[in-house]
């Protein structure tokens, strides 16, 4: 066996929720009264735009949690396989060229010489100050000063004549599929595409795959031979940390969504639902947990985490377990800080909705309040749920960034955006300014973001029946 495989908490947590979302969407498209809401997502240009790019996100995340323990090469035959410890992912296997080459120190992005100047010996016994080669940034050039501009130009070329080719591959596919699904012709598959003429916008989609697949190919081909997007103080790739923060963005925006809608929902429809003593309890609650600052909490909770992983630091084989723990616990914080305003929605709802005829009909028939709940309540407002998880998404990207940034928020070992803006901060106010890490992490978080945001728009239009009715 070549690996050892390692489940993480978040890793399993991460493919539960995969499961549910597959499970609902299956069960979607078996509703009608589902289906429909979905298919004026995908009819968007907007929709699938932001579905496409956000699927890419969403891809490397997924890719980022399967994680092992790769095998010792050096482990004989005769002997029993020894693996190591260090703790990689499948994504790690994919981007090994860029993980792999580290530099000594700063170099910009595309160079071939470290970014300050050292003291090297020549061959005649003088010393002199110089920018020295990297060691694997731009290496195989003779003469970077002439030759890297063309050299650049013709990766690029390569990498978009690749995209072309995928790109071409999988539209003849589609039009395949499509002309044997509809009984048209090809040639008239084509022009419907070509020309807009079809309720799904393929056109759209062509040219949006078409970019992603240039950019995507363009880069490879660029990552195989320079530093993109530099290194940083130790030499890292700082596009390889960037790629790896995208997974610890998902898993805040997705396990803290998860981790709060329990007691959001719960508390919500029980306040609204049986009122008087239960509402008024609930009320409290959550008005006083407003009124506490959560920037506070969450350093209190985190500096309690802290002091127990300090006292037993035995129990984490490995620093990525230990980074892994902080990560859910920082999920789990957040999603206890967070779950108030959903609460507050789904209360209103329900008090409307409890005065509603069928409900009040199911209750003169002698249904019970689990069954009332289940069956009448909770189906009608899972739109405000759904608008409610897609829009809390991007600002729970945000919140980790601004966390990590004051030093409360994921492991410093663990590649995220907010610890690539932290460390930027004083790489801001050296001379001269190494300005990539902070620009990198801000490119990457803000195109998440909104694609985030737009896709949140387009589901918030097909969910939310007033607008539907407009």
């Amino acid at each position: 066996m070549f690996a050892k495989p390692v489940f993480l908490i978040t890793d399993v947590l991460i493919f539960v929720l995969v499961f549910v979302i597959f499970a609902f969407f299956m069960y979607a498209m078996r509703k009608p009264h589902l289906r429909k809401p979905w298919r004026q997502v995908v009819r968007s240009k907007a929709g699938v735009i932001s579905m496409i790019v956000l699927l890419v996100y969403i891809s490397i995340g997924i890719l980022d949690s399967m994680h092992f323990h790769p095998k010792v090469e050096n482990s004989s035959a005769d002997m029993e396989t020894q693996y190591s410890g260090e703790i990689q992912s499948v994504f790690d296997l994919i981007v090994a060229d860029i993980r792999n080459s580290t530099e000594k120190t700063y170099s910009a992005p595309f160079a071939a010489y470290l970014f300050a100047k050292e003291t090297v010996q020549l061959e005649d016994g003088t010393k002199m100050r110089e920018y020295p080669r990297l060691t694997w940034g731009g290496v195989h050039l003779e003469n970077p000063e002439q030759e890297k501009s063309a050299d650049i130009l013709r990766l690029a070329v390569a990498g978009i004549v690749k995209a072309f080719v995928v790109w071409l591959v999988l539209m003849v596919l589609l039009c395949l599929i499509m002309s044997v699904r509809t009984k048209k012709l090809f040639s008239t598959v084509i022009k419907n595409i070509s020309c807009g003429e079809s309720d799904i916008p393929w056109r759209t989609i062509a040219a949006t795959l078409a970019a992603l697949l240039a950019i995507l190919l363009v880069g490879a081909e660029w990552a195989t031979k320079y530093h993109v997007l530099g290194t940083d103080k130790v030499g890292e790739d700082v596009l390889y940390q960037a790629l790896k923060s995208i997974r610890t963005g998902v898993v805040i925006g997705t396990l803290t969504t998860l981790l709060m809608l329990p007691f959001a929902i719960t508390l919500g429809i029980m306040a609204g639902y049986f009122r008087g003593w239960i509402d008024d309890v609930i009320q409290y609650l959550y008005t006083t947990l407003n009124s506490i600052p959560g920037v506070l909490l969450i350093a209190a909770a985190v500096l309690m985490l802290n002091v127990y992983m300090g006292k037993h630091a035995e129990e984490f084989a490995s620093l990525t377990q230990r980074a892994d723990l902080r990560l859910l616990f920082l999920c789990l914080i957040l999603g206890l800080t967070s779950w108030t305003g959903l609460c507050r929605l789904l209360r209103a709802e329900t008090l409307k909705l409890r005065e509603v005829d069928f409900v009040q009909a199911a209750s003169a028939f002698g249904v019970g309040p689990a069954q009332t709940i289940f069956r009448h309540i909770l189906p009608n407002m899972m739109h405000i749920v759904l608008i409610t998880i897609v829009l809390d998404f991007s600002g729970l990207v945000l919140a980790e960034a601004v966390l990590s940034y004051i030093n409360i928020g994921v492991d410093p070992t663990m590649n995220s955006w907010g610890n690539m803006i932290n460390s930027a901060r004083l790489e801001m106010a050296r001379e001269p300014v190494v300005w990539w890490s902070l620009a990198a992490s801000l490119f990457f978080m803000f195109t998440m973001v909104l694609f985030a945001n737009l896709f949140a728009d387009v589901v918030r239009d097909a969910l939310d029946p007033r607008i539907a009715k407009s």
